[in-house]
């Protein structure tokens, strides 16, 4: 293992920012992956350590394929992980609307040009992604359909779904799209958790990109067998939102199936306890984002279902 400096940022006020990757193998550049790049994404720092882990243990039993280099970075943003910020301390910008950055531009402009210009050469990249929104995510993997894209290959990790989803203009900043604008294959990986360490998701996360690796011949291990993935457009899942404000509760669990009608949640008044609204689903399918905070808002979305 190598551990190098991709990119660094001197701080008036604090210690110089360091963007690490941990490399293993070396030759050609097979496929790199990318943790958190927000400040509370401590379950994507969390699978990336762990990749490092495995990595390091079959790079000891040569069994990273000769000619080939898979490189790790667990962590982009740590000056706003370390103050409990989600996006850029100083202007509260985000890195992934960033991409493919710029080197004379502003801060998070520069690190997403530091970043990409030591990742858009590999063939394959892997991002450990988190939702907007506070919740829990059955574990999946997903890609954008730029054109550039071969669905197909989302089922060489083993999840349960690979989703396609059509980019919006917002999208075309994000380190996913400009992945596959520079003929990189590129997924995201969602390992349930943001804020919160899960680590049976974690394990499911890592042996997917394992099984990927190795589908690819990037690596030689063995897995626990992963499922048959189904591949679905993301415009057929639905979105079921709350219709008051309040105190939220979930009465399922992500990767439930659900009857059209079944309650899936309730939200009280904050200030005298009354029930003022059952949250039903519209379809039958599998529950796969799950709101999770204990106040909600009117039209939040508060769950996400594969029909």
């Amino acid at each position: 293992m190598k551990k190098k400096v991709l990119f660094s940022l001197r701080s008036p006020y604090r210690e110089q920012l360091d963007i690490i990757g941990f490399c293993f193998g070396s030759g050609r550049k097979t496929a790199a992956i990318v943790g958190a790049m927000r400040g509370n994404e401590v379950q994507q720092m969390f699978v990336c350590s762990r990749m490092v882990q495995e990595l390091k243990k079959l790079e000891a039993q040569g069994k990273i394929t000769d000619g080939c280099e898979i490189m790790v970075i667990p962590c982009v943003n740590y000056y706003s992980m370390n103050i409990g910020k989600r996006f850029w301390a100083m202007d509260n910008t985000d890195i992934n609307r960033m991409f493919p950055g710029y080197d004379l531009g502003e801060t998070t402009q520069r690190i997403a040009d530091g970043l990409f210009s030591q990742i858009k050469d590999f063939e394959y990249g892997i991002q450990l992604a988190s939702f907007y929104q506070p919740g829990n995510f059955l574990p999946h993997v997903k890609m954008m359909d730029t054109g550039f894209n071969d669905p197909k290959l989302m089922k060489d990790f083993g999840l349960e779904f690979g989703l396609i989803r059509k980019p919006r203009p917002y999208d075309t900043t994000t380190l996913n799209y400009n992945w596959q604008v520079w003929e990189t294959k590129a997924f995201s990986v969602y390992a349930n958790a943001t804020e919160d360490i899960d680590e049976d998701a974690a394990d499911d996360a890592v042996y997917s990109i394992l099984r990927f690796l190795d589908k690819h011949k990037a690596v030689n291990t063995t897995t626990p067998l992963g499922y048959n993935t189904k591949i679905i457009n993301e415009a057929n899942t639905m979105q079921i939102r709350s219709e008051h404000a309040g105190i939220f509760k979930s009465l399922i669990e992500i990767g439930k199936r659900v009857d059209k009608g079944d309650v899936l949640g309730v939200i009280t008044d904050p200030l005298d306890g009354e029930l003022i609204s059952e949250i039903k689903s519209t379809v039958s399918g599998t529950v796969y984002f799950e709101y999770h905070d204990p106040l909600i808002n009117s039209n939040t979305v508060c769950f996400k279902i594969i029909k």
